[in-house]
């Protein structure tokens, strides 16, 4: 059986450990939250990552899900003491950091995955095999849409642990990463070109509807706003589960009216101090010229991710379960269902994409295999790289080409 440590372990570094049971055991873990690393009452525990990376090796391998600033201090280290590692999305939040994680990793030689779930669903397989085989000719173009949903856009990215730049990092790197990179992998060529567009439009003061109070608790017009916090959150107590467990360790219905009387997900979302964006658009050109338009929304529910394939003999509209394939030959179109697992939200297990990606990363360590993890140290810097090209051109408003990357 595999030995884990887990490297934080809130909701993504334990969730991440809970789809390893049966196949891997966690005897470490750190995390500077005593109520966290009692998730895990069978293992060592440790308040620092550091801690445990003075010892010798501790375990097979390392799940690292700290904050995303974070990363490339326990990445590296973890890295030369030998450990197979699974890294959380983002790898870093520097161009630097992340090519400084990626000559570590290939210097180890061990196994190394980032989280890149999507490119793991059985969603995405069945449509990789469609490409694949051929089913539409050459890919020419494709039009991709992540819809954030409105809620989630609300305790992410505007009251939560992502809504600021300097805190984290843009939001294109901290949410849409995943997309990026699943674009690649299905296009199976490298972006060369860039350009994108977007910004904060609805999330800022000015939009404050009149009477708002500063938190929704207190709000005499909290019942008609869609960003309503009890609305969100007091149905939910009672559950271990996220979105519930990031914003209080108490899950009881008086634990979650305290975090809305005191935290930041009680606040207003017309008086945060966000600044990360709420819509943005990417243009992009591959290898060979086929090129791809991605659209990241907040405003929409929270759904699969949407697809449209354009190929030279024929098309695939996909909505993250079901397939609808036409073939320009015979005219006729045909439905393949993925047979996806959960939903597309991180409760839900980003429909089947965590429990694949904790399957292929153990496979993986288990036979010295790495061909199961799906995407190398080279492949997840390119895809992070595309991220940093498309928030370059939104911000100086041009049109960037990217060099090569290692494959």
């Amino acid at each position: 059986m595999v030995t884990l440590a887990v490297v934080g372990a809130g909701s993504r570094g334990s969730g991440y450990a809970r789809r390893a049971e049966g196949r891997a055991r966690v005897v470490a873990v750190a995390d500077p939250l005593a109520a966290r690393r009692e998730r895990f009452p069978e293992a060592a525990h440790y308040a620092d990552w550091r801690e445990l990376a003075a010892l010798p090796r501790q375990a097979d391998a390392v799940i690292i899900a700290t904050m995303d600033a974070d990363h490339v201090e326990p990445a590296v280290r973890f890295a030369e003491l030998g450990y197979h590692i699974l890294l959380e999305k983002p790898m870093a939040v520097s161009e630097q950091d992340c090519r400084t994680i990626v000559a570590a990793a290939e210097k180890a030689g061990t196994v190394f995955a980032v989280c890149h779930v999507m490119r793991y669903t059985p969603y995405t397989r069945a449509l990789k095999s469609l490409l694949d085989a051929g089913a539409i000719g050459e890919i020419v173009s494709v039009q991709h849409l992540e819809p954030v949903g409105w809620w989630h856009q609300a305790h992410s990215y505007v009251r939560g642990n992502w809504r600021r730049t300097d805190e984290s990092t843009f939001m294109l790197l901290a949410k849409s990463c995943h997309d990026l990179d699943w674009l690649v992998h299905i296009m199976g060529r490298q972006v060369t070109r860039v350009s994108s567009f977007g910004g904060l439009k609805h999330f800022r003061p000015e939009n404050r509807p009149e009477g708002a109070a500063d938190r929704c608790l207190d709000c005499a017009v909290e019942s008609t706003c869609p960003y309503s916090a009890p609305r969100l959150y007091l149905p939910l107590a009672g559950r271990e589960s996220w979105p519930l467990t990031v914003i209080t360790d108490d899950v009881s219905e008086a634990g979650v009216r305290a975090a809305l009387r005191t935290g930041p997900y009680g606040r207003c979302v017309y008086a945060c101090d966000n600044d990360v964006v709420d819509h943005q658009v990417v243009n992009m050109e591959f290898e060979g010229g086929a090129s791809a338009a991605f659209t990241m929304t907040a405003f929409t529910p929270q759904q699969h991710r949407q697809t449209r394939i354009f190929g030279t003999h024929g098309s695939i509209e996909g909505d993250g379960v079901l397939l609808k394939v036409t073939d320009f030959v015979t005219g006729e179109t045909s439905v393949v269902d993925s047979s996806a697992t959960g939903d597309a939200t991180a409760g839900g297990g980003h429909g089947g994409g965590d429990e694949g990606l904790m399957a292929a990363f153990l496979s993986a360590v288990e036979t010295g295999d790495r061909s199961a993890v799906l995407s190398s140290p080279g492949e997840s810097l390119h895809s992070h790289l595309i991220a940093w090209a498309a928030e370059r051109s939104r911000l100086d408003g041009i049109t960037v080409t990217l060099e090569g990357t290692p494959r």
